[in-house]
């Protein structure tokens, strides 16, 4: 089932208005919702889940993690193993390393697409 509920999609829209800081440095970076040849987006509904950023031509989604997913282990392991088995790749990343060193998360998404 990857059809997302009207909450999922509400509180997408949410998100989309109020991104935390890490989230708004790295959509800036983005460029046009673009880099290279991969479309963005945010704050996209996947099924029952909403991805930080999603590039559906890859098949991969970005998470940027703060401090309350060290209290989220569990449920944010049961969360990638859905998204992995209905074709997604999710990568995380510190909101530590997008403040310091953006070009890690641009560097991981070549990776990715190059093995596709």
């Amino acid at each position: 089932m990857l059809k997302s509920s009207d909450r999922t999609k509400a509180s997408a829209r949410r998100e989309r208005r109020e991104p935390t800081l890490p989230e708004a440095i790295f959509w800036n970076f983005l460029r046009d919702r673009r880099m290279e040849d991969f479309k963005f987006r945010r704050q996209m509904p996947i099924g029952p889940y909403i991805a930080d950023f999603a590039c559906p031509s890859i098949r991969l989604i970005l998470e940027l993690d703060g401090g309350v997913h060290d209290l989220r282990v569990e449920r944010d392991a049961e969360r990638d193993a859905w998204l992995s088995e209905n074709g997604w790749t999710v990568l995380r990343f510190r909101n530590q390393a997008v403040l310091t060193n953006p070009a890690l998360l641009f560097q991981a998404v070549r990776d990715h697409a190059a093995r596709r």
